[in-house]
């Protein structure tokens, strides 16, 4: 490949560009290390390259793609503070925002932002919404009214992220898992998947649901509780719950989320959250 005059760098050359800088920081003042850095920024933006990305959906088995998530540590360093105006609006950061949603066939409504380097899918939806650098959103999610999607959390297909829903984001430690929502979920309002939390395909998370790397996720529903942290497996139904622990005080409630059962493979993929809920006499 060629860019201008120049050969555009394989993905070897820009992952040892890359590991060099991270070890030694004096040398992302060299205009080499500078494009590398901005070459993979724009990889991530368009989708070509992903800050964790999928080795068997099946298995709902993931890796991180650490020396992609120091590219986009180094690229704030190396980006110069601007004022950027929109009307009345000011902002003053080192951050691009996307654009062109018209041709990146991305329905996007006022006032929804998402900064460059966070790659959007055609046929994705934005409300009035956040997404950061380095996420990846896939094709026809919907990211609801004030919701946001964090640094490098990784939203699968068909995804909808309710009104206010909070993804966390993880830039460093770099070895650290973003969040992950795998395709077909529904993510209630005002629910928070922070800490590298995994959900799997098909989940539903009830309203208010807050999921953590150290969350109890105890699925109810056999004669026994089973117990989860950070992980939420396919086709779950999630509530909010709690449970009693003793502590030197006392006893008392600690949040956690309950699985209550499962959707069946047969079910609709755009039954609404609501339905999906109430099949299990949940509101």
């Amino acid at each position: 490949m060629v860019v201008g005059n120049k050969k555009r760098m394989t993905m070897e050359q820009l992952r040892q560009i890359i590991e060099a800088a991270w070890e030694n920081r004096e040398l992302i003042k060299e205009p080499v290390t500078a494009e590398a850095i901005r070459e993979v920024v724009r990889l991530v933006d368009a989708g070509e390259l992903r800050t964790a990305e999928p080795v068997d959906l099946e298995k709902s088995l993931w890796q991180v793609n650490e020396w992609v998530k120091k590219a986009v540590i180094l690229y704030f360093p190396i980006q110069p503070m601007r004022k950027m105006q929109g009307g009345e609006i000011e902002w003053f950061d080192k951050m691009e925002l996307k654009h062109d949603y018209d041709q990146l066939g991305v329905r996007v409504v006022p006032s929804a932002v998402a900064r460059y380097g966070a790659y959007i899918a055609p046929g994705a939806i934005l409300m009035p919404s956040y997404v950061n650098i380095g996420a990846y959103v896939d094709t026809g999610t919907m990211v609801d009214t004030w919701a946001t999607v964090g640094s490098c959390a990784q939203i699968g297909k068909h995804v909808h992220l309710s009104g206010g829903v909070g993804i966390g984001g993880v830039l460093e430690p770099v070895q650290a898992a973003p969040v992950i929502i795998e395709d077909n979920c529904f993510i209630g309002s005002r629910s928070i998947v922070v800490e590298g939390a995994h959900v799997c395909r098909e989940a539903v998370l009830g309203s208010n649901t807050v999921i953590t790397g150290s969350t109890h996720i105890i699925d109810v529903t056999g004669p026994e509780p089973v117990t989860y942290k950070g992980y939420v497996p396919a086709r779950s139904v999630v509530v909010p719950g709690s449970y009693r622990k003793q502590f030197p005080a006392g006893e008392y409630s600690v949040t956690c989320a309950l699985i209550i059962g499962q959707r069946k493979e047969s079910t609709d993929k755009k039954t609404s959250l609501n339905d999906t809920l109430r099949a299990f006499n949940i509101s």
